[in-house]
């Protein structure tokens, strides 16, 4: 009877929380087309991607594909490399980094043409939809609005010319798998308008009666085919005329059209073709109202279960793009800009990935170019592992299984590069990646070298086991931790000054310092963030052997040569956290990167408990890097400083995200910022910047690495007066739920599969909480 009770409760609470958000549309909203890609509203269903401009006269809708990449598997590995392992090692032993760098260049990276071109290749759109529609009179069009509702994933605008009202309503289907528009006119007769399908290279495409098919294959840089795709476009209407004219459709005085996108490629789906045929079929013959409620209903499944409330703002009613000027201006104003954002980041998870398939690159799955930016691959020294940071705390663990799956594919590749480069058992990876599974080293010293992308990557899939509990997971990944701590354990050196166990040679990610004569190197010993990755791995691997009951022997090593690895940081004269075995003055103090400090974030290692000599070196650090960089940079600071318990300073990092910009230009140090569709800058455009900012929101809202559960960790000032976060994840498997006022938890309440006891931190005091089975 309790537990009937506390469940009805429990949906009870639930259910007040949606109705509030109800009461708060979700939506991103706008009264004029969008002028530039960065305008445009994303929608994705995991796999298909579509981003319409919603012009009134001629619209163009960029299609994608996550699948689509150019390349194909490659050996670009240096298997002599591992002959110059010694002289590199004694350079840099001997404070030759300078030397050793040059060797390194040299003989230590990668072979061809690297991340240049094929065959690494690169995630490409899959193509162009372009429609012109013509219309009776000359009227002038008013009444413009387009808009996207995150809680239905659906897009629409709407318009009026010569008291004709058209709509226009887009969705990629949760249901079917295909992308769907509708075009209504509200008077018979008034729908006029021709369509075209293409890309920029390597396609052709045909027409027949109401249908576009377009095909290709792209570059893979071998003399194998490249990956091959199929797109299908049928035009249904209802009234007028269907016309075929060359390579275009054309609708002539219909009343209303659907335009069904169906799509596909050949990766790990030979019978793709049939697969595009099929789906369209099913598609056709789904009636629209019902795939457009079964779309929102499957979507809703992964979107309702968190619902945040930061409390009543005093804004008034802007579109989007004018309501960032605002808070700009006045942030305290607007508590309801931080939830669309945060949600707007769970929206984009789920609309970028899909258990079964690929992990968002460095676009999501949103890319309008051939020639994507950083190739649109995943790299590895923090922004795929940003990506993922703020799945398990948001209520979307089942979409960090996709990265599992990316990184079991890197497991055999990475075993040759071991061999390879430090003829070292176990497997590596380093910088960069692509869903061919390359792991070699990059193209250049100065970031190539990097070595610890395969133990990062370790800590992501390790977070699921530790929101999750689920043994039958661990069992599955842990070949993979075992293989990396593998590597690592294997090539591990003593440090000669210190007699740590050091790796050598390294870098801190894509940073460099000065050596004692003035010239300036990457190429090191030992970095501080190889040190931490390399602790930490060793212990999830010791702790998941005792909790499989195997591995006893490996386990004891690892636990022997942890003792003689460097301290988790280290802290230099000016009170900051070293960045390397040695206290190298940085070339450039505000580095976008800040990779010593992964002990903090998203490693537990520094904790303001356990060890606060080291997090208020973290604190010095952070004061010296400053608070401006590309948005990702900016997003990990934000978490820095939400892990460092200081909310004020984390909403400032947020405040200085949400920076208005139009910008697409490459950039490697200050700006950032976010477009008017939110997508993040760098600029350009990379989602790591949404999806860092996601978890920053919930990290101050909720903490569990340190051993306990705390509620409202880092609360800002502007945020205090009252809320409510229901649904957040917590490590242990628990949910949480709770309600505040002035600064203070008021109301709470864990759920969990068995009813365990858990310590939580409410409002500065630890207790011992026995939550509620679910």
């Amino acid at each position: 009877m309790r537990r009937i009770l506390n469940l009805i409760l429990l949906i009870s609470v639930t259910t007040c929380a949606q109705v509030s958000a109800q009461n708060k549309p979700l939506k991103l909203w706008y009264d004029t087309p969008a002028s530039q890609w960065e305008e445009t509203l994303p929608l994705g269903n995991g796999r298909l991607g579509m981003t319409p401009n919603s012009q009134i006269n001629e619209e163009h809708i960029v299609l994608n594909d996550i699948t689509l990449w150019s390349g194909a598997p490659q050996d670009a590995n240096n298997y002599e490399a591992n002959k110059s392992l010694p002289e590199i090692r004694r350079l840099l032993a001997e404070g030759k980094n300078e030397e050793a760098q040059r060797l390194v260049d040299k003989n230590f990276i990668c072979t061809g043409k690297g991340s240049g071109s094929e065959p690494f290749g690169k995630y490409q759109v899959l193509g162009d939809l372009k429609m012109k529609f013509q219309y009776s009179g000359k009227g002038t069009p008013s009444n413009y609005k387009r808009e996207l509702s995150l809680d239905s994933a659906i897009a629409k605008c709407t318009f009026t010319i010569n008291d004709v009202n058209y709509k226009r309503e887009y969705f990629t289907s949760f249901n079917n798998d295909v992308s769907v528009i509708k075009l209504t006119a509200s008077k018979p007769g008034q729908l006029s308008f021709s369509t075209a399908l293409s890309r920029e290279e390597r396609f052709t495409t045909t027409a027949k009666p109401g249908e576009l098919i377009m095909k290709g294959s792209l570059r893979s840089g071998t003399d194998a085919e490249g990956m091959q795709y199929s797109v299908r476009v049928r035009v249904e209407t209802k009234g007028g005329k269907v016309n075929t004219d060359g390579n275009n459709v054309d609708v002539e005085n219909a009343t209303e059209a659907i335009i069904y996108i169906s799509a596909g490629t050949n990766f790990k789906n030979p019978g793709y073709k049939q697969s595009v045929d099929k789906l369209l079929a099913a598609a056709l013959k789904t009636p629209y109202a019902t795939e457009k409620s079964s779309h929102i209903k499957k979507f809703r499944k992964l979107f309702n279960r968190v619902n945040i409330d930061l409390g009543n703002s005093t804004a008034k009613e802007e579109t989007t793009g004018t309501r960032l000027i605002s808070f700009r201006k006045d942030p305290d104003a607007d508590k309801g800009l931080p939830v669309l954002f945060y949600q707007f980041g769970r929206y984009l998870t789920i609309s970028s990935t899909r258990v079964g398939l690929l992990p968002p690159n460095l676009q999501g799955l949103w890319a309008n170019q051939v020639n994507t930016p950083w190739n649109g691959d995943y790299h590895l020294d923090v922004n795929v592992q940003m990506n993922h940071w703020p799945v398990e705390v948001s209520n979307l663990s089942e979409l960090n299984l996709p990265l599992a799956q990316l990184v079991k594919g890197m497991v055999q590749p990475g075993e040759r590069t071991a061999k390879a480069y430090y003829n070292a058992k176990g497997w590596v990876a380093h910088v960069i990646t692509n869903i061919w599974g390359f792991t070699e080293p990059g193209e250049s010293a100065s970031w190539g070298v990097t070595k610890v992308g395969s133990g990062w990557l370790c800590n992501n899939l390790w977070e699921h086991y530790a929101f999750s509990n689920d043994k039958n997971y661990l069992r599955e990944i842990y070949p993979i931790l075992k293989g990396a701590a593998q590597f690592y354990n294997d090539m591990l050196i003593p440090d000669k000054k210190t007699g740590w166990l050091v790796t050598s040679p390294s870098s801190s990610p894509e940073n460099s310092f000065y050596l004692p004569d003035g010239s300036h190197a990457s190429i090191c010993e030992g970095p501080t963030i190889d040190n931490q990755i390399i602790r930490e791995l060793f212990g999830n691997v010791i702790t998941a052997a005792k909790v499989l009951g195997k591995d006893e022997t490996f386990s004891k090593e690892l636990d022997q040569r942890m003792k003689k690895l460097p301290p988790a940081g280290q802290v230099a004269k000016d009170g900051r956290l070293m960045e390397w075995l040695e206290d190298y003055k940085e070339t450039e103090p505000q580095h976008r990167h800040v990779s010593h400090l992964y002990g903090l974030y998203p490693a537990s290692l520094i904790t303001t408990d356990a060890t606060p000599a080291l997090a208020e070196a973290c604190r010095k650090t952070l004061e010296v890097r400053g608070d401006d960089g590309p948005s990702w940079s900016i997003a990990y600071k934000q978490l820095f400083w939400a892990r460092l318990h200081d909310g004020n300073r984390a909403y400032k990092l947020f405040k200085e995200i949400m920076r208005p910009t139009l910008k697409t230009d490459i950039n490697y140090g200050s700006g950032g910022g976010i477009y008017p569709n939110l997508f993040s800058a760098g600029p350009p455009f990379q989602i790591d910047g949404n999806f860092g900012t996601t978890a920053g929101i919930a990290e101050m809202l909720v903490q569990s690495h340190a051993g306990y559960i705390e509620l409202l960790p880092a609360m800002p000032d502007a945020w205090k007066a009252n809320g409510k976060a229901n649904g957040l994840r917590a490590r242990g498997n628990y949910t949480v739920y709770f309600d505040w006022a002035n600064g203070k938890v008021i109301n709470y309440r864990i759920t969990s599969a068995d009813g365990r006891a858990v310590k939580v931190k409410i409002n500065g005091v630890m207790k011992t909480v026995k939550t509620i089975k679910v």
